[in-house]
């Protein structure tokens, strides 16, 4: 198989690099400082279990991506309205894809039976362009459960976690996703394949919705704002809501507030990817993550003062970041 990451950045560019260290064919798609550091040095991972430097296939030129067999897609969900349609256009007609993004995907309710099925979530794929690039059929949804950060252009920090889950829409276990596994495992990385990965989406969010906005809000860690006095509650009220909306969906979370937030603390002092693109002065993953959830609220007819109030202060926050 030839893999390619389109979105090498610190979450992206950490997978390409575990494929890279266990000898894979691996292209990644990088832009600026971050592709000519890459270019020219390779890709340096700094970690406590372990650093280490690979020479990975790097390149600027979507197109370089034409010939691979899996592509991750490791964008920030709003820049999937404009990369879509380009990898599209130059991708093999049995390319498989894997979304790597925050928050629900775009596909969560294709291949799905009931009275929720074909809904489109605005927030995420604005005028389905996103569904309109990818046939449902290519798809594989994946959820990182790992820390890292982009230290400088070219180096990765991984904080702490190594662990990737992968899963068919349809929740088959497939060959193709076995050879994913596999290939990641050699990495490195605890590649988990699941056939609830729709219920793991709802556990990462209920972190993602509550945690990322609050801790841009506050320029804080995640185990400041979850021990904080005012602002653990918040959370757990937010949490809640989210937890409300997933019910609403038939969704039964495998794991409690409280083991959420114990997992948030656990990772201590690490600022949240939306912390990290506020400093970095880039869009926030904002309507994507907690608009999504206040659409399906909204759609499901569940009310969600604290999430709305807090989506209400980090909008506000991310259009003076971007007017910026």
């Amino acid at each position: 198989m030839k893999f390619a990451i389109a979105g090498a950045g610190a979450i992206g560019g950490y997978v390409g690099a575990c494929l890279a260290r266990a000898g894979r064919d691996v292209t990644l798609f990088a832009r600026g400082l971050h592709l000519k550091a890459m270019h020219e040095h390779g890709l340096r991972v700094l970690s406590n279990e372990g650093d280490f430097d690979v020479q990975p296939n790097v390149s600027g030129d979507l197109a370089s991506l034409a010939d691979a067999d899996v592509i991750f897609l490791g964008v920030k969900a709003h820049a999937l309205t404009d990369l879509a349609p380009k990898l599209a256009a130059i991708m093999k007609p049995d390319a498989i894809v894997i979304s790597m993004q925050n928050g629900l995907p775009w596909w969560y309710f294709q291949q799905v039976d009931g009275p929720h099925a074909g809904i489109r979530i605005e927030s995420v794929d604005p005028g389905g362009v996103i569904a309109g690039s990818f046939a449902p059929e290519r798809i594989i949804g994946s959820i990182a459960y790992f820390a890292t950060t982009i230290e400088a252009p070219g180096v990765i920090r991984h904080v702490e976690g190594d662990r990737l889950s992968l899963g068919e829409p349809d929740g088959s276990r497939s060959e193709r996703c076995k050879q994913i596994a596999e290939a990641l495992v050699a990495g490195g990385l605890r590649a988990k394949i699941t056939t609830r990965i729709r219920h793991e989406f709802w556990v990462k969010l209920l972190g993602n919705a509550s945690l990322n906005p609050i801790s841009a809000l506050t320029g804080a860690t995640l185990a400041e704002i979850v021990r904080d006095a005012q602002t653990g509650p918040l959370i757990r009220e937010i949490m809640t809501e989210v937890e409300t909306v997933a019910a609403k969906l038939g969704i039964e979370l495998p794991v409690s507030i409280e083991q959420r937030m114990a997992g948030a603390e656990k990772v201590g002092e690490h600022k949240t990817s939306m912390l990290q693109d506020l400093e970095s002065k880039r869009p926030l993953e904002l309507d994507e993550v907690v608009g999504a959830v206040l659409e399906l609220g909204q759609k499901l007819d569940v009310s969600l003062p604290a999430t709305r109030a807090v989506y209400a202060c980090a909008k506000l926050l991310d259009r003076k970041n971007r007017a910026q």
